[in-house]
């Protein structure tokens, strides 16, 4: 357990579950107030471990590799001027220290008004997806929320409230706080409802951009029950046959607990690519894969510049190769995000990075718990990813694996080296944003 931040203490609550696994910090007892709910919600990021958890033995699977540290999208034009004033030193280290990097997130949330549990429930997210290997939103994303805040179109003390609920459903307002504090808010109370009816189903507007959904449905499969979380975005992807942009990359992630902690873990977008990987691309004067983006025109293009002024595609790509059911995905998203929840949905989004306006983001967090049905689901749930990935590969360099593999053994790789490895650009440009902020930079 390398985090000992103590917030205040609400009361622990034991949980009884069918599993060793630390409790969430909503208990069976319905809290005296929202922000005694809040408060709850707290409690796994000031007793966080990022120990190794047990795993099955993994094959040589690659763990993904940066090839950028920053996509135009990153780039905050309100904090460009004062990180222009500054050069960072060379021979800044690459590798740092998980603690290190938590530290200096919560630093410079701090440093912009954001309350030291808000700025450590952020970091907790941000951290956690550098360590599974998902870089595009952990500390690149930081500077995102930082000028989020001190825009003030975020507000980064803001509690969430709920607005309506039942024995097993709730409708949230996130009041325009931080993502992952009204996704471990949502989440949590959703796992309360889940350990008392057996399903937790909770909807919330007003939120912000709440980090990787993994996240989140990782919090119910700690506690040994199903979990999907769901959020949508800025509208990136064209539907299929259109010409523009309507809905959000709009992820889903569905975690699923196994035997000893070897749990299904997906973490899905529904388009066929990041727009930072465009980005990438076109910073290297290379073509896109065709069937990543369409120009203006609604054609399919190979050419990075254009994609990045067109859309992108669904998942599955064109229409004739099934594009229509990314679509779909997409659009199933939104239905149990802006559209249930009343927020905003679809094109009426903001533009990704606007600060016009809040982004009032749509998400649904849902927690199923399987001993309301048949019993053995841990049991059955890692024979099946054993036997997929017992099974003899078409190419024997490409071992069958399950969806959360990847990320276990890029945790397990960041534990091996003793910290987080970055890209240079990365690390020169938050050294920027320290001395902009006039904080400690990592070291």
């Amino acid at each position: 357990m390398w985090l000992t931040r103590v917030f205040r203490d609400w009361g622990a609550r034991r949980l009884v579950t069918r599993r060793t696994r630390k409790p969430c910090g909503l208990g069976n007892e319905q809290p005296t107030s929202t922000r005694q709910q809040l408060s709850s919600c707290y409690q796994p990021s000031s007793s966080t471990s990022y120990s190794k958890r047990a795993s099955p033995p993994l094959c040589n699977f690659r763990s993904p590799i940066i090839l950028s540290c920053r996509s135009i999208s990153t780039e905050m034009p309100q904090l460009s001027d004062e990180k222009a004033k500054f050069t960072a030193p060379d021979g800044l280290s690459t590798k740092y220290r998980v603690e290190e990097v938590h530290r200096y997130m919560v630093d410079c949330m701090t440093a912009v008004g954001t309350p030291q549990a808000h700025a450590a429930a952020l970091a907790d997210v941000l951290v956690a997806a550098d360590r599974r290997g998902h870089y595009s939103h952990g500390l690149n994303r930081l500077e995102m929320y930082v000028n989020d805040v001190k825009q003030k179109v975020c507000d980064g003390s803001a509690v969430p409230t709920i607005t309506k609920e039942s024995v097993s459903t709730a409708l949230v307002h996130g009041n325009n706080g931080l993502g992952p504090v009204v996704g471990n808010f949502c989440m949590d109370l959703a796992i309360k409802k889940a350990k008392e009816t057996g399903i937790g189903w909770v909807c919330t507007r007003g939120s912000n951009h709440y980090g990787i959904a993994g996240w989140y449905s990782m919090r119910a499969t700690k506690e040994g029950l199903l979990g999907m979380s769901v959020t949508n975005t800025s509208p990136l992807v064209a539907p299929t046959r259109a010409k523009k942009a309507a809905l959000g990359t709009n992820p889903i992630s569905v975690s699923a607990p196994g035997k000893d902690g070897d749990d299904f873990v997906l973490d899905m977008a529904t388009c066929v690519v990041a727009v930072g990987k465009i980005e990438v691309e076109r910073r290297k004067n290379k073509p896109i894969p065709e069937g990543w983006a369409i120009d203006k025109e609604g054609q399919i293009t190979t050419d990075a510049n254009e994609g990045m002024h067109g859309a992108l595609m669904p998942l599955g790509g064109p229409e004739l190769h099934s594009g229509y059911k990314g679509y779909g995905l997409g659009m199933l998203v939104e239905v149990f995000c802006g559209i249930m929840s009343g927020g905003q949905y679809g094109p009426n989004v903001r533009k990704w990075m606007n600060t016009d306006r809040e982004a009032d983001l749509g998400q649904a967090f849902m927690a199923l718990d399987p001993s309301f049905f048949a019993p053995g689901f841990e049991d059955r749930m890692s024979d099946l990813m054993n036997h997929c990935r017992n099974m003899e590969p078409a190419d024997a360099s490409k071992p069958v694996i399950v969806a959360g593999d990847p990320e276990r053994q890029h945790i397990n790789k960041v534990e091996q080296d003793g910290g987080i490895t970055y890209h240079i650009n990365q690390i020169n440009d938050s050294w920027k944003l320290a001395m902009a902020l006039g904080v400690k930079p990592m070291e």
